[in-house]
């Protein structure tokens, strides 16, 4: 696992890249910008009253030397925020609206991010996972192409790097969605130097079964590979088909996975889920993550039961996406 933030923190830093905390009071939120800062691996934007962020810094005894600490109430700029947002909403807030609405932090924060202010975003060590992706979704809005942002976890074991996806966002996910799913996995996978092989799942391998569940996935493999032709994606499969040599050889002879998977793409958001925490409770992987992927720019949720230690781990992470 060290090896992977050690990797990641050579990318990132240097790049001046600026990343937005909009819960600026939190313990947890305030001691890893001052790690950041002070390592100086990129610039915290910590969000809050700024008296009442310095107070709680005070408090803690951590620096906020290298940090820009900003006030929605007082920040010079919201004008010009405001009127980005109004023309971002297309009508459906008018300029009250919107100053009302930009006092929230996770809202003016991603609004930071929208106009170029920021690099990205992580929020949800005290907000919902809604509070964080609602602004995200309605105003920095998916890459062209893709339809719904995704959910994936990194699961480390010594060296040993996986990725899991969708575990986080898409309950039901039909085949153009587990094709995209697919798709921006991978470019998750090579941000995290996984040269990426996706496995899309199911119960059924090559046809050993016939369902609607098998068929949305085949669609699926079908779709991701006109897609981006380039990309080694294949399926359906088994998990144990996707993953293990012998049995790949004998329940699908020919596909273009042989049991090397390293990306696997669940069919459902209960599937996923299930899967990761299996993976993390008995195979003692680490779970890194929920990474949201498909944005135009990176923002992440935390647990609101993260500690101190996730809150940097994930500011690296959405600084990566951000290069």
């Amino acid at each position: 696992m060290s090896n992977l933030f050690t990797t990641l923190t050579d990318k990132v830093k240097g790049k001046e890249l600026k990343i937005v905390f909009p819960e600026g009071t939190d313990e947890r939120i305030l001691t890893a910008a001052s790690r950041l800062s002070a390592a100086g691996i990129l610039t915290p934007i910590v969000v809050g009253n700024v008296d009442e962020v310095n107070a709680k810094a005070d408090q803690l005894g951590v620096k906020l030397d290298g940090c820009d600490v900003l006030d929605p109430a007082s920040f010079a700029g919201m004008d010009e925020l405001v009127k980005a947002f109004v023309e971002r909403r297309k009508g459906k807030a008018t300029e009250e609206d919107a100053k009302k609405i930009l006092l929230d932090g996770n809202y003016f924060g991603t609004m930071l991010v929208y106009t170029g202010q920021a690099h990205g975003l992580v929020s949800g060590a005290v907000h919902s996972t809604a509070d964080t992706v609602r602004p995200a979704l309605q105003i920095i809005k998916t890459k062209e192409g893709v339809r719904k942002t995704s959910g994936v976890f990194i699961m480390v074991r010594e060296d040993e790097k996986y990725v899991f996806a969708d575990c986080a966002i898409n309950i039901t996910p039909d085949s153009q969605d587990l094709a995209e799913i697919a798709i921006e996995s991978a470019k998750t996978a090579d941000m995290f130097d996984i040269d990426p092989r996706v496995a899309m799942l199911s119960f059924s391998t090559k046809g050993s079964a016939k369902s609607p569940e098998t068929e949305k996935v085949v669609e699926a493999v079908s779709l991701a590979k006109e897609k981006a032709p380039e990309l080694t994606v294949d399926g359906e499969f088994q998990f144990d088909a996707a993953f293990v040599p012998s049995v790949a050889e004998k329940k699908a002879p020919g596909a273009d996975i042989q049991g090397d998977a390293n990306v696997f793409v669940f069919p459902s958001l209960e599937a996923g889920n299930i899967g990761y925490k299996i993976a993390q409770r008995l195979g003692n992987f680490e779970a890194v993550g929920p990474i949201l992927q498909g944005l135009n720019a990176p923002v992440n949720d935390l647990s609101r039961g993260c500690n101190e230690e996730d809150v940097y781990k994930l500011a690296l992470i959405t600084a990566a996406q951000a290069l």
